[in-house]
């Protein structure tokens, strides 16, 4: 499970932050004072449906790791791939050349000629990371109200999402997960127990109707 989450965080761009451990203070960001409403729902629903509406997104990433206690921010670049049926990649160009897909029970990773694949399958944790990974990309309404207590706010045609876990599963590390965007996923920052915060800041967004077949093949058995 260690090794799952551990990669998981890799995958996950950051802003500095005052953060807390749980329960000692309110959580630094206003969305958390609007939760979802009857009101806002059908306003949540839209950005959901334009978040779902093409199956493959494409785009580049900056991944920001804080870690708080070291008074440090770990930081890669590169490029990804959603696709809403099979999962991720992320290509990461800097600091160093890597490949790495996400699929629902395994990780493949590929860098310096060499491949390798970690199967999790039946390991609860690396499933629910999954599921929420790919409900967040792909704007999956139903997973998201499913597993989150979900908070929203709309300002000057963005939007902000709020997520507060309710699988013990995902709330075992992740404190809470904050979305922006506009007609696209803008930023995300994932704010874990320890205090430290991972952020991913999308940009260029592209999309496409199907994986091309080098992506295609890392999902294959």
């Amino acid at each position: 499970m260690k090794r799952v989450r551990a990669v998981f965080f890799l995958l996950v761009p950051a802003l500095s932050l005052p953060l807390f451990a749980q329960g000692a203070a309110p959580l630094p960001d206003e969305v958390f004072s609007r939760p979802l409403t009857a009101e806002t729902r059908p306003r949540f629903d839209r950005v959901c449906a334009a978040l779902a509406e093409h199956r493959v997104i494409r785009g580049e990433f900056v991944q920001t790791k804080t870690l708080s206690r070291l008074g440090r921010s770990l930081v890669s670049r590169g490029t990804f791939a959603v696709d809403a049926d099979r999962g991720m990649i992320w290509d990461t160009r800097v600091p160093y050349p890597s490949v790495m897909a996400l699929g629902g029970d395994f990780i493949i990773q590929a860098g310096g000629g060499a491949v390798s694949r970690l199967d999790a399958g039946g390991n609860e944790t690396f499933t629910r990371i999954s599921q929420t990974m790919s409900a967040v990309f792909t704007g999956n309404a139903r997973k998201l109200t499913e597993a989150f207590e979900v908070y929203f706010s709309e300002s000057g045609g963005g939007w902000k999402l709020g997520l507060l876990p309710k699988d013990s599963s995902i709330r075992a590390f992740a404190r809470a997960i904050v979305i922006q965007g506009d007609s696209v996923l803008r930023r995300m920052l994932l704010l874990e127990q320890s205090g430290d915060s991972i952020l991913y800041e999308l940009s260029n967004h592209a999309y496409s109707p199907a994986l091309s077949a080098d992506e295609a093949s890392l999902f294959k058995p």
